[in-house]
């Protein structure tokens, strides 16, 4: 039996800020991964001979407003981060030019009246100045425990900024992204791109509450997403470095099985038979994974877990390319739109078209596309002459009604292939290698139930203090003492974001100089 204070199951991105956090305080900590990858999520493995892939996330986009990379010195532990800036592009079409979104809102405002006109230009200036102070008071309240004294803290500080016009605000976060989008900007094309990248926690634009999926772009002008050199999983293995340098241990290919009371400790038995028996253990995969680990020891946690923690019918689905060229899209006329996220969709009546079929449980029609090409900026990827892209298709249900994924992955392929070619002429023909993770593929391959990369779904009954559930949200599992919760299954929710990490530490921190390791007498 193997002795130490905290057990960290799982190694993605949060269960290692987590993990690091701890160790930095001083704690014997051991991380337990089931994958012989570390990171989940978060990881990059060669998919083809010298081609290096993701196996999820791509853009680093949250984790770089958190302050968590320089906190825990990742720079010292290999990351470097590429900007992607332009961090969106959509395509010239027909008269209209092609529109990048920089950094610089000057920049992005001149491309935005080249393509949509002057007033969308000054609407889109009005956006960022509104919808800046309000997204950094909601980033605050995202980096803390969702308490109620936290809310009306940040609710308080809305309310400074509406000017008067409290119910106002009100209205608009607690209405659709395309009110939004209706309110401020006249040209449909500008509209439906941001629709789109607005969609990619999940909700469309046009449902309640998702007003602030789109307002959260303002903070894109603060600073821009990254890609980490190396591909996404560098972002991981300079935690797993930062955290031996702490003393910490991280075991790979062993996956934890049960975790129950054990002389006023926990154990956590692996699947080899080892056990490690801690004062606190924090769990980083799945909350229903973790409500698996405790079915036998805490039942009625179990149970809740489960029953309420709802993760859907998937997202999306993803390709892996490796071509001989990046796509060439109309309009790149400085040859840049390979940093950024491509934004590939017809129009909004198309997006609830998508939805519509996804909510159906059938494959989309005409689906919209998101596109990275990292290796231009990146060539540690892949070799000389080769280059990676990734192709994320939204709206692509897990259980479908009347088709299996097994029969129609390489076909929903073609399909993403094909918005890409309408874009990008001949990008078709420098495809070489191709790899689909199918929604199913994503649950097999990174423990996402349903294929969610959110793990469970972006909607306002799973947000804040109801996320996983209403008696679960402290990152303390209730009814199961001494056992945490971190990762996308808790506050903030999913993306590249590492404060679940952060703040379940601070739980377990907390808990400890307190005396209460809310373990059982």
């Amino acid at each position: 039996m193997t002795e130490r204070d905290v057990v960290v199951i799982g190694s993605g991105h949060n269960a290692l800020v987590a993990a690091c956090y701890l160790a930095r305080a001083g704690l014997d900590v051991e991380v337990i991964e089931r994958d012989t990858v570390v990171g989940g999520a978060v990881s990059t493995v060669e998919r083809f001979p010298g081609i290096r892939m993701d196996r999820g996330s791509s853009a680093h986009i949250m984790i770089r407003h958190t302050g968590i990379v320089d906190e825990l010195e990742l720079a010292r532990h290999g990351l470097r981060y590429v900007d992607m800036d332009p961090w969106g592009f959509v395509p010239a079409r027909g008269e209209a030019a092609a529109i990048s979104f920089w950094t610089d809102v000057d920049r992005t405002c001149a491309s935005i009246e080249r393509a949509c006109g002057p007033r969308d230009a000054a609407a889109y200036r009005r956006f960022v100045a509104e919808w800046l102070p309000r997204n950094r008071v909601v980033f605050d309240f995202f980096q803390q425990a969702p308490t109620l004294p936290r809310l009306g803290t940040a609710m308080a500080s809305l309310a400074r900024l509406s000017r008067g016009r409290v119910r106002g605000m009100v209205r608009e976060l607690l209405g659709s992204a395309d009110a939004i989008l209706e309110h401020y900007f006249e040209d449909e094309r500008l509209r439906s791109a941001l629709a789109w990248m607005a969609a990619q926690s999940g909700p469309p634009s046009h449902e309640p509450a998702t007003a602030d999926l789109l307002g959260w772009l303002a903070m894109l002008h603060v600073c821009p997403p990254g890609r980490p050199v190396g591909g996404s999983g560098e972002l991981t293995q300079a935690m797993a470095r930062a955290l031996a340098a702490h003393g910490g241990t991280l075991s790979t290919g062993d996956p934890a099985v049960s975790v129950e009371p054990d002389a006023g400790r926990l154990r956590v038995t692996l699947g080899s038979g080892r056990a490690v028996r801690s004062a606190q253990v924090v769990s980083g995969i799945h909350v229903w994974t973790t409500a698996q680990l405790i079915a036998q020891t805490c039942p009625p946690a179990a149970e809740r877990l489960q029953a309420t923690a709802r993760p859907g019918n998937g997202i999306g689905m993803v390709l892996r390319l490796a071509t001989t060229a990046p796509p060439r899209y109309a309009g790149d006329d400085d040859g840049l739109a390979h940093r950024s996220m491509a934004l590939l969709c017809d129009d909004r009546v198309e997006l609830r078209r998508c939805y519509g079929e996804f909510l159906a449980g059938r494959a989309p029609s005409n689906p919209a596309a998101l596109v990275m090409c990292p290796t231009v900026d990146d060539p540690s990827l892949a070799p000389d002459g080769i280059h990676t892209v990734t192709v994320w298709g939204q709206w692509h249900a897990y259980a479908l009604s009347d088709e299996s994924w097994e029969t129609i992955g390489a076909r929903e392929a073609k399909k993403l292939i094909d918005v890409v070619e309408r874009h990008a002429p001949g990008f078709r023909a420098s495809i070489v290698h191709t790899h689909v993770q199918t929604p199913v593929d994503i649950e097999t391959e990174i423990g996402m139930h349903r294929g969610n990369v959110m793990h469970l779904e972006m909607t306002l009954d799973q947000m804040f203090s109801l996320r996983p559930t209403a008696v679960d949200s402290s990152y303390r599992v209730a009814g199961a003492p001494g056992l945490y919760l971190t990762g996308a299954s808790t506050h903030p929710g999913g993306g590249v974001f590492g404060a679940s990490g952060r703040s379940a530490a601070r739980a377990v921190l907390a808990d400890r100089r307190l005396g209460r390791r809310r373990l059982p007498a």
